[in-house]
């Protein structure tokens, strides 16, 4: 009687929800944790999900699809609001991962190493998606991280798929924007949608992106575009933005089916304090 009471109160409050504008709709949180196995390293992580599935998942009624979205190297985990609210306006629970601290030191590139000698970095960021998988289980208990999403720009981009390669039996689907060392995972099982900037100075390493008949022989998207590679987070144009955003709503029809509620005020301005570039 008491779950039935608790069960029906929940409806009722995911009705009022649909009504709501989209900052009732969809709810961020900042959450910090301290990883004792690794000298107390400080992982950030942003959550961004929706309230009525929230509520949802509490009361053990669905189980969570799960994203993980990797920032590129000197933009911060929550300058990818356009790409978190889509995710999580269609029921996704999104958790961005701060990966790069003010403590660590600078990348530096080699070039004729392996993925130019960004590997600690990978293995890094590996360690944060598998520790804020840990600490978030505790806090959403009922969510699918057995079947990830991952979601990453330029240097996360790599960290989604060098994880992807790591753990594939992790990974559902990977989301990539202009990641420029780390090939593409090529088993067949993964579904991957990649964005690729039309930039000069942003160029991918030989080997990064299958060629057209691979693509289209594992059901790869990569789309081409004539974007800035710095623009592929919210610092860029409103343009760019929706842009992405109808693709990735796409890819995700294909696979999720329609959204189950409308995409709200999806982009916010960048921050002010934002470094204005990223390095390679």
């Amino acid at each position: 009687m008491k779950r039935g009471i608790v069960v029906f109160c929940l409806c009722v409050v995911v009705i009022v929800a649909y009504c709501t504008t989209d900052a009732w709709a969809i709810r961020h949180t900042m959450v910090t944790f301290h990883d004792i196995l690794r000298d107390d390293r400080t992982v950030t992580v942003e959550i961004a999900v929706r309230r009525d599935r929230a509520m949802q998942s509490l009361a053990e009624m669905i189980d969570l699809p799960v994203a993980i979205l990797s920032h590129g190297n000197t933009v911060k985990n929550t300058e990818y609001s356009f790409l978190t609210n889509v995710f999580a306006a269609r029921g996704y629970l999104v958790v961005s991962v701060q990966h790069d601290l003010d403590t660590d030191a600078p990348m530096v590139t080699k070039v004729g190493e392996e993925y130019v000698g960004r590997r600690m970095q990978y293995n890094r960021g590996i360690s944060n998606i598998m520790y804020a998988i840990d600490e978030i289980r505790k806090l959403y208990p009922h969510a699918d991280y057995r079947h990830l999403t991952l979601i990453g720009h330029s240097n996360g981009g790599d960290i989604s798929m060098f994880f992807a390669k790591q753990h594939p039996d992790m990974v559902r689907k990977v989301v990539t924007l202009d990641n420029l060392r780390v090939p593409f995972v090529t088993n067949g099982k993964i579904k991957i949608l990649s964005f690729r900037s039309k930039d000069p100075h942003f160029k991918s390493d030989p080997g990064v992106v299958p060629d057209d008949a691979t693509c289209k022989r594992l059901g790869i998207k990569v789309v081409r575009t004539e974007f800035q590679h710095n623009d592929l987070s919210d610092r860029g144009p409103d343009s760019v933005k929706s842009s992405i955003q109808a693709s990735v709503e796409q890819f995700l029809d294909e696979d999720d089916g329609a959204p189950t509620m409308p995409l709200l005020a999806a982009s916010t301005p960048a921050s002010a304090n934002a470094t204005p570039t990223e390095r390679k």
